[in-house]
């Protein structure tokens, strides 16, 4: 199965918007035009109703507590954050305009309903949250749309269950992002071979969703095969709220695009044979049989007459022992190319 937008050899690069517009829906739109501009295949929010995902006694985790105001509960900064729906219908007409894909998280069963039934969303994207949400992952499944599922927090067995009840809802293509949920994250916490594990494990699509500083870790998991990649980008990485320390400005998010894009380009297919570049400059690089002394015509050669030096393109040095007895049909100056030719 593959997913809608996948492309052989070219990873499918989500923007992630998440809540940098901090409630601000002309700050979200601006998102979506530089999401844009830096040729994303796709940006992407987080959609929920107040109350639906954080309740009153949820508490900050530690990366909330220093980049959020302390007298703001988890719940009251949740319901701050929290978009309308109306706001989402705008955003997706406005990332059309931008010919940019409109994603975002659904953070509930309602927020789900209102992202599949009314806006048409054609992936559903789901967080690491839902991973042990089964009776949540079985009615994304019933929705028939394919899913990416992020695994943060997650042991195998606990995708392995995630998997199953996404499928038992009957989900469409479905691929895996291998994801480590903390902001930032670590270098030494990342793991990116776990992403090759989920691979083997489930033989399905995967990538990574990428929070730590940086693209490094992005564009290592390209080049280890990574379908898709998620990262987070805001307008300004001084601005006060959960994610902007962790996530690129709008020059890191075209940069970082613009290098997956040229990794791409540099891993090639695999098939080992000189490159059109290489077979230019082949002759000018690789040694020929040269004449290692003058040599009058119709001299029969001898070994120590002869030696290989650059340039290439005409006798082959795998073919130096096979020359001597030979005679040369004209002169040959020293170090000049001896073509077969040249010879009876």
């Amino acid at each position: 199965m593959t997913l809608p937008y996948a492309t052989a050899g070219r990873a499918f690069i989500i923007a992630e918007a998440g809540v940098n517009h901090d409630g601000d829906i002309a700050r979200a739109k601006r998102l979506i035009d530089v999401a844009a501009e830096a040729k994303a295949d796709a940006v992407k929010f987080q959609t929920w109703r107040p109350g639906e995902i954080t309740g009153k006694f949820a508490y900050k985790v530690d990366y909330l507590e220093t980049t959020t105001d302390a007298a703001e509960s988890r719940y009251e900064l949740s319901c701050r954050l929290a978009l309308p729906y109306p706001a989402f219908r705008e955003l997706k007409a406005h990332a059309e305009s931008r010919n940019i894909l409109f994603l975002s998280t659904p953070d509930g069963f309602d927020s789900l309903a209102f992202l599949v039934g009314e806006l048409d969303m054609p992936i559903v994207k789901i967080g690491s949250t839902e991973v042990t949400h089964l009776q949540y992952l079985e009615a994304i499944g019933r929705t028939g749309r394919p899913a990416i599922l992020s695994t943060g927090l997650s042991t195998l067995g606990e995708v392995e269950k995630a998997v199953a009840a996404l499928r038992k809802g009957g989900v469409g293509p479905l691929a895996l992002l291998h994801c480590t949920s903390e902001y930032p994250a670590p270098d030494d916490q990342i793991n990116l071979r776990a992403m090759v594990t989920l691979g083997h494990a489930f033989g399905l699509p995967v990538g990574l969703s990428d929070h730590s500083l940086g693209s490094e870790a992005s564009l290592a998991a390209v080049a280890m095969g990574a379908a898709i990649v998620e990262k987070h980008f805001t307008l300004d990485r001084s601005l006060p709220g959960p994610d902007h320390q962790a996530s690129l400005d709008p020059a890191g998010l075209a940069a970082y695009v613009a290098s997956i894009r040229r990794i791409e380009a540099m891993l090639g297919d695999g098939v080992k044979r000189p490159t059109k570049a290489e077979i230019a400059n082949m002759n000018g690089i690789r040694r020929g049989v040269v004449a290692l002394v003058p040599i009058a015509a119709g001299t029969v050669l001898r070994p120590e007459m002869l030696t290989c030096k650059r340039p290439g393109g005409g006798i082959e040095p795998e073919d130096l022992d096979r020359l001597a007895g030979f005679t040369v049909n004209r002169a040959l100056a020293e170090d000049e190319p001896l073509q077969w030719a040249d010879l009876r």
